[in-house]
């Protein structure tokens, strides 16, 4: 595992189960996270979920938090906000349209669209993990200019060929591919294997 923190931010676009099952799968396998949640982030945790703080996320995430690390959205001058804290990269994950419209064009209002800004800069993956349908132009166009800065899109579209049997299947499909992109060595769904 790398040593490297992985940065998750979990804003408002519905499904925050997916954001849950990332940061559980992260905090579990004691992999360096520094997470941040958008106060529409919140909403939809409470929303969604029932999750209305840090303890209880830390509770519906298994508990072990000690490779865990918050961050205040609000507050743009924590490490995130400087190229010079390196980290292996970063996910959003639900990306709401309103974020990847920020991240598009740069104006890092919060800490999560500065984060994002300096993984963009520093050549560093960005995964935006959106939730929307249908899309409009709009949001085409802004999730283009995302993928032409460098993020990689990864809509939360669980495919089926790994036959699902319950919701979490279809999460884990999800995260598994986010995961992948992150490069890093987990496991979580049976992959495909060909006919």
């Amino acid at each position: 595992m790398t040593k490297l923190p992985v940065i998750l931010a979990i804003t408002g676009a519905s499904g925050a189960v997916y954001g849950v099952r990332l940061l559980e799968v992260l905090a579990t396998h004691h992999v360096p996270t520094w997470l941040m949640i958008s106060s529409h982030g919140w909403r939809l945790l409470a929303e969604e979920c029932g999750i209305k703080d840090d303890r209880e996320l830390k509770s519906a995430t298994g508990g072990e938090w000690a490779s865990v690390r918050v961050f205040d959205d609000k507050d743009r001058g924590a490490a995130p906000a400087s190229g010079s804290a390196r980290s292996t990269g970063m996910v959003v994950c639900p990306c709401s349209m309103g974020t990847v419209a920020a991240i598009a064009h740069g104006t890092s209002r919060s800490l999560i669209e500065r984060a994002a800004d300096v993984v963009l800069k520093e050549r560093r993956t960005l995964v935006l993990v959106p939730r929307e349908t249908p899309l409009s132009l709009v949001h085409l166009r802004n999730l283009t200019l995302a993928t032409e800065a460098g993020a990689i899109v990864l809509p939360a579209a669980p495919g089926f060929y790994h036959k699902p049997k319950q919701v979490t299947d279809l999460v884990d499909f999800v995260v598994q591919r986010t995961l992948d992109h992150l490069g890093l060595e987990i496991e979580l769904v049976k992959r495909w294997e060909g006919k």
